[in-house]
């Protein structure tokens, strides 16, 4: 087995290599393989930077296409086999590196893409050879009348040895006579074809102006006319041609035959609408694909009359798992199944079924009434799915999530409908699947917010958008300043200051969470090492930083904080990591080793929302941590008077086990004297909320502990 290509020039060559072996055999060249290879290299690198491109374009595969035209490559199994090859090795051997499923999402659109060039460029090429034909045939119209009038030997020549066919016909319309290529293209005598008259070739397919423009030039007020018309063969099948007639003069420049000349399109024809089909229907499933269901859609949506629309978007639950069980093969059974029950949800006028692409499906309902018609075809999807598909012994159980958007027709794009609809779907998935949810537009709103804000967030920490606050901690007993609280806030250049619930979940989501940790600790520290060499108060001033389950499983934990903290010049005991409780839950050693690793330092580790979790107190003898911060619904009911005696009860219990396993205990969200008494007075150590202060610039806290100090 030869080796694999090193670099990406060598797999673009293993790839055209493939490609030129599988076409060539079907292509009419004078060409080489070697040289007909050559001339494939510049599509695949075409087709191979549309697969990588940053923005996906379309027209790199419509110009693949088109080149596999310009290269000859005409016959339909030379396209035939250009997808195949495509769709097996332009992913494989073009896109490494990249998130597989979006490659081969990719792949499939470039697929389609190609088929579509394909069939524009033999159209055009097609187009023009019909030009060329109609010009021979005008050339041809002027020997036919010399021919006419000087020899009818000479016309005879012409008339019997042309490649198209020929018919001559008298002002009536009744045919004189006939050529042997015409007779074979319908397939009859020429008895059969005189005793005809041309009015009697009408078909259902025959254009408007057919009819106008033969009018027209047997009066005479034309010369000749080209339409594209369809004849009944006698066995009942369609002809379909390029028919020219042209207006035959006698020398006195009189009216006085018609003359016919056609082409015989009917294989071409029917190769187009192949190649059509191929473009716009899914080829594992016979659905419409993105294409056709596209054009559908844009011509419901802008459609007038009062129409309205309704859209049902649907994928499928832990399809990936059955892919990656059971094999490409078992899912690509399970969605021709699904499929096929699909098309059986849609049978109703106006009703579309396509495939988007994976797992993802559409239905489109039309007409006046698709409030009640789009939930009912929603309903009927959701309990076509019901029944499990067997699928090589095994039972697969399918469920599906499904986005409904439902309107008047004018009032929004294809895309934007599109975008509403998948926003639903997974607004449906993330409430548990196998369901279905209507479009809501505030929802929308949020969604493509949420969208905006992730998009923005790797570049708002190079441009400096982010900012900390801080919220003093106090000791319960002498009332002074202890440290605070890192608490990083967002400032957004259109939505202004956004605190960390509206975006660490999406830091967390895209990564970037550790980044910007690494930023809050170092930020913190150095504010840390600020407030120390500004004032002197009793004990150390502390900065408490939150750590997220990313960064806990980051490697490079231990590391970063240790730079900092040297970096900086500040001693371990100066930092305090936060972490919550459910992150902590099950717990495996390795995840608590750098926590271990970094209480051996001296910092402290807190565990953060104790008591929102199963509050397991027996695990906290393994957990490395030496704060408790006591959840502030524990502490709510002591704002009244008198205070909750179960709550009191609770927080007394879990003080007396913290301090008996030496950790300090910190209450959050203390908002009156009253709470802040009553805590002390249960030998809680610290305390934050805006009791204390409200979150805010460090110079505040600098300010608190001066206070502190002078009293």
């Amino acid at each position: 087995m030869s080796a694999e290509p090193d670099g990406p020039e060598d797999r673009l060559r293993r790839l055209t290599t493939i490609w030129s072996r599988a076409v060539f055999p079907v292509t009419s060249t004078s060409l080489t393989r070697p040289e007909f290879e050559e001339r494939l290299l510049p599509l695949a690198r075409l087709l191979s930077d549309a697969l990588r491109a940053r923005t996906f374009d379309a027209g790199a595969g419509e110009a693949a296409g088109a080149g596999l035209v310009a290269a000859h490559c005409t016959a339909p199994e030379a396209l035939s086999r250009s997808l195949d090859c495509v769709d097996a090795y332009l992913v494989l051997y073009c896109g490494e590196g990249g998130d597989q499923e979006d490659l081969r999402a990719r792949s499939a659109r470039l697929q389609h893409a190609m088929a579509a060039g394909f069939a524009r460029a033999l159209r055009e090429r097609t187009l023009a050879e019909q030009e060329a034909i109609a010009q021979a045939a005008l050339r041809a119209q002027g020997v036919v009348a010399q021919a006419l009038h000087a020899s009818e030997a000479r016309f005879r020549a012409v008339f019997e040895g042309a490649a198209i066919g020929i018919g001559i016909a008298d002002l009536d319309g009744n045919i004189l006579q006939v050529n042997g290529a015409l007779l074979r293209m319908f397939g009859g005598s020429e008895q059969s074809m005189r005793g005809r008259n041309v009015r009697d070739w009408t078909h259902p397919e025959d254009a408007p102006q057919v009819w106008r423009l033969y009018e027209e030039l047997v009066l005479g007020e034309r010369e000749h006319y080209h339409v594209e018309k369809a004849f009944y063969r006698p066995d009942g099948t369609a002809l379909w041609t390029n028919l020219t007639v042209s207006l035959l003069r006698d020398a006195d420049g009189n009216p006085q035959y018609q003359l016919a000349l056609m082409e015989d399109t009917t294989e071409r024809r029917l190769l187009n609408l192949r190649l059509r089909y191929e473009a716009t229907h899914d080829a594992l499933t016979g659905l419409p694909n993105r294409t056709l269901f596209f054009e559908r859609l844009e011509k419901t949506l802008n459609a007038g009359g009062g129409q309205r629309f309704g859209l049902c978007y649907l994928d499928l639950d832990g399809f990936k798992t059955i892919n990656d069980s059971l094999g490409h093969a078992a899912g690509d059974r399970l969605l021709v199944e699904v499929a096929d029950r699909l098309q059986a949800c849609a049978t109703a006028p106006g009703e579309m079924v396509a495939r988007l692409g994976g797992d993802e499906f559409v239905a489109l309902t039309t007409g006046p009434d698709t409030q009640r018609e789009v939930d009912e075809l929603a309903a009927r999807i959701m309990n076509a799915l019901v029944a499990p598909v067997r699928i090589e012994g095994r039972e697969l159980t399918v469920r599906g999530s499904i986005g409904v958007v439902e309107g008047p027709v004018g009032e929004r794009s294809a895309a934007e409908v599109l975008r509403s609809a998948d926003i639903t779907m997974y607004r449906a998935k993330s409430a548990g699947g196998n369901r279905f949810e209507l479009a809501d537009p505030e929802a929308d709103a949020r969604a493509i917010t949420r969208h905006g804000l992730t998009t923005a967030l790797p570049t708002a920490l190079d441009r400096g958008e982010f900012f900390i606050e801080y919220q003093p901690l106090v000791h319960l007993g002498d009332g002074s300043v202890r440290g605070a609280e890192a608490l990083v806030r967002w400032l957004h250049p259109q939505h202004g200051v956004l605190g960390p619930d509206r975006f660490i979940p999406l830091a967390e989501h895209t990564g970037l969470i550790v980044p910007l940790g690494r930023w809050v600790m170092e930020q913190s520290v150095r504010q840390a090492r600020e407030w120390r060499e500004r004032h002197d108060v009793a004990g150390p001033l502390r900065i408490n930083v939150n750590l997220s389950p990313c960064q806990l499983h980051h490697p490079g934990l231990v590391q970063d904080t240790v730079e900092i903290l040297e970096r900086t010049g500040v001693t371990p005991d100066a930092l305090c990591l936060e972490v919550t409780e459910s992150a902590l839950i099950g717990a495996d050693d390795d995840l608590l080793k750098p926590l271990r690793r970094l209480a051996e330092m001296g910092v402290d580790i807190a565990l953060d929302d104790f008591g929102t979790g199963y509050s397991n107190l027996a695990n906290l003898r393994r957990l490395p941590v030496s704060v408790l911060k006591l959840d502030r619904s524990f502490t709510r009911g002591m704002q009244q008077f008198p205070a909750d005696p179960v709550d009191l009860k609770i927080v007394e219990g879990i003080v007396a086990l913290a301090h008996s396993l030496d950790l300090t205990v910190t209450v959050e969200g203390v908002e009156t004297g009253a709470q802040a008494e009553q805590l002390r007075i249960l030998g809680c150590d610290t305390a934050q909320g805006w009791y204390y202060a409200r979150p805010g610039p460090p110079e505040r806290l600098h300010e608190l502990a001066l206070v502190d100090a002078a009293g």
